[in-house]
């Protein structure tokens, strides 16, 4: 049924594009109308389904596995790599980064949406705003490693695992309230 609607929005499209090219000073009304509320239709049946499967329990309970996984390794890396900071060369430093780090962003960006369901958007949006700070400051030492910027990368890597722990703290409180 997904399918199905994601083809009717997209055949609606065309369509209503096909519709406006015909005449460059008029547009019929008639079949235009008709066609985009088609498109609007399958849109609404497609996120009515979309919202429906990641309602699904096996996948929460997947999804929140992931979650808990993900910002355990990410603090665990963190901790690690903020001890021994000063002894890995800023050029390597974006290499550790991609090794430790790139995994467990991708697979908590890929489960993220999830956190809505289990524990509300308001909790989402707490969680997410301090992961996503972590998360640029990981780029940021990414960044700098590549540029030779050895006091940012020592900074950034200190923020970054201050934000991720912030972030740990606001998903521990949404699991305890969940």
């Amino acid at each position: 049924m997904k399918n199905t609607a994601f083809i009717l929005v997209i055949l609606s499209f065309l369509a209503g594009a096909f519709l406006t090219s015909l005449d460059e000073r008029a547009m019929n009304w008639t079949y235009f109308i008709p066609v985009m509320l088609l498109g609007f239709i399958g849109a609404f049946i497609y996120k009515k389904e979309s919202s429906a499967a990641a309602k699904q329990g096996d996948l929460l309970q997947n999804n929140k596995q992931v979650l808990i996984d993900s910002l355990n390794n990410l603090l665990k890396n963190l901790e690690a790599l903020n001890g021994r900071k000063d002894k890995i060369p800023t050029y390597e430093m974006r290499f550790e980064i991609d090794k430790l780090f790139r995994d467990d962003l991708m697979n908590f960006a890929e489960a993220r949406d999830s956190m809505k369901h289990l524990f509300g958007i308001q909790d989402f949006a707490d969680i997410m705003s301090s992961f996503a700070a972590g998360e640029r400051y990981i780029n940021r030492v990414w960044s700098a490693s590549t540029d030779g910027y050895v006091d940012e990368v020592l900074m950034y890597v200190e923020k970054s695992y201050s934000q991720f722990q912030h972030a740990k703290e606001e998903f521990d409180a949404a699991l305890a309230k969940a």
